[in-house]
C-alpha cells in the first residue's frame, strides 16, 4: 500500500520588471535540477505565507518585495512530495535580484516562459501567464 506524502506549503513569486518575470533555474545537487522554477520555497511552521514570502526571497535573492498581490494557490503531487502552492505577483521590490544559492536566473517574457522547462506544478501557471501577458484575467 503506498503511503501518500504529507503536503507541503510553498510559497512562490511570480517577480515582474518591465513586462518579463523572473524563472530561476534549480541547481545541481537539488531535486529536479535544471528545471525552471518561480523563487519561493517552503512555508515553515507557525509562518503566515506572506512572511515566507518575504523571507524567501530574501534568502535566495536578497530582495524585499514592497508590492506584494496574492494570484492564486494550486495543488501538485509529485511522487516524493505533495505541495500546496501559494503564488503571488510582485511587481515591485528593493534590491537587485541576486543569485544567493548558485542558481541561473532569466528575466523572462510571458511566451518566453513557455518554452522553458518548468516545474509540472508551475507549468499552468505559466501557460496561463502567456495567455494573459501579465497574469491579470481581464
Amino acid at each position: 500500500m503506498k503511503c501518500s506524502p504529507k503536503i507541503v506549503h510553498v510559497v512562490a513569486a511570480i517577480i515582474w520588471r518591465d513586462g518579463k518575470y523572473l524563472g530561476v533555474k534549480r541547481p545541481e545537487g537539488k531535486p529536479m535540477a535544471g528545471q525552471y522554477e518561480f523563487p519561493g520555497g517552503k512555508v515553515e511552521p507557525n509562518e503566515s505565507v506572506r512572511a515566507a514570502l518575504v523571507r524567501e526571497l530574501r534568502e535566495e535573492l536578497d530582495i524585499l518585495p514592497t508590492a506584494i498581490a496574492f494570484f492564486r494557490e494550486k495543488e501538485h503531487a509529485y511522487d516524493h512530495i505533495s505541495v500546496h502552492l501559494h503564488f503571488f505577483h510582485i511587481r515591485a521590490f528593493e534590491g537587485e535580484p541576486l543569485p544567493r544559492e548558485g542558481q541561473e536566473m532569466e528575466w523572462l517574457t510571458p511566451a518566453e516562459g513557455v518554452a522553458k522547462p518548468f516545474l509540472e506544478a508551475d507549468r499552468e501557471i505559466v501557460a496561463q501567464l502567456a495567455v494573459s501577458g501579465d497574469g491579470v484575467v481581464q
